[in-house]
């Protein structure tokens, strides 16, 4: 046996030609579909909160008078907010599914339909992805009617939004399954996505801290995809654009193998 063929085998990925479109589909169509009914709540909110979040550092830290790397405050702020709401909706699309689904004792309408891990693990990351998405382009929309963007380079902007969303709503698939009831997943949005979120450089830039945690600053995943995204809107960045695309990759790559195996065992989904 080749190991392209173990690969195959231990993660039972389909191979050309026998994909489940349809059912593949179906479970993207039905992710994408629980926040579109309820768009006030998953899309609307969002926007609102994260307007909320730039008047109050507009006005209460004299944002309108800071300016930084040769741009104002407020226009180095933008990037991060709206990557900060992004992700956090990816990661809420995913991990709420599966621990609902967990919890009213229906996730066996997903298991049983004849989807493999690999269709089970991308229609769930595409309803992540795509709430994430719309998501920054509505705030992003609204925003760029008070902050002068420059597009700096968009093509990276976005490439950091798609690997930032992906890597979050891949986090909610692993942190969803670990989790056994709402309490769990609570732990897990208040405990690692919060705060890596917000010591990211959402607020501020890596470079004003003290040496050592200006360094610590660089191990966390949050920081990479946010300062890209920023590189790309506004031209600033406090790492190296290049080492941030492969961390993104890396850490999708072990979410994504984790969540498979996840979906591979039937850890915490099957008894």
């Amino acid at each position: 046996m080749s190991d392209t063929d173990a690969v195959q085998k231990f993660f039972q990925l389909p191979i050309i030609g026998e994909t489940n479109l349809i059912g593949l589909f179906t479970l993207a169509r039905k992710e994408t579909g629980r926040f579109l009914n309820v768009y006030l709540q998953t899309l609307v909110a969002p926007v609102i909160t994260t307007l909320l979040y730039y008047t109050v550092f507009a006005l209460a830290f004299g944002g309108l008078n800071k300016t930084i790397s040769g741009v104002s405050y407020m226009e180095f702020l933008a990037p991060g907010l709206i990557m900060m709401t992004m992700v956090q909706n990816a990661f809420a699309n995913t991990s709420s599914s599966i621990v609902i689904s967990k919890v009213q004792g229906n996730i066996v309408d997903v298991l049983m339909p004849p989807l493999s891990p690999g269709e089970l693990l991308t229609g769930y990351v595409a309803g992540g992805l795509i709430r994430g998405l719309m998501v920054g382009f509505v705030t992003g929309v609204v925003m760029a009617l008070v902050v002068p963007f420059h597009f700096h380079f968009l093509l990276c902007s976005f490439a950091f939004a798609f690997l930032g969303n992906m890597m979050l709503a891949l986090l909610g698939i692993v942190g969803g399954i670990w989790s056994d009831k709402f309490d769990h997943i609570a732990a897990v949005t208040n405990f690692i996505v919060m705060p890596l979120t917000f010591l990211s450089g959402t607020f501020y830039t890596a470079d004003s801290l003290p040496e050592f945690w200006r360094g610590l600053a660089h191990f966390n995943p949050f920081f990479y995809m946010i300062d890209g995204f920023r590189y790309g809107l506004t031209g600033i960045t406090d790492g190296h654009v290049g080492v941030g695309l492969a961390v993104m990759v890396f850490m999708n790559t072990a979410l994504g193998i984790l969540a498979l195996w996840m979906f591979r065992t039937g850890y915490k989904i099957k008894s």
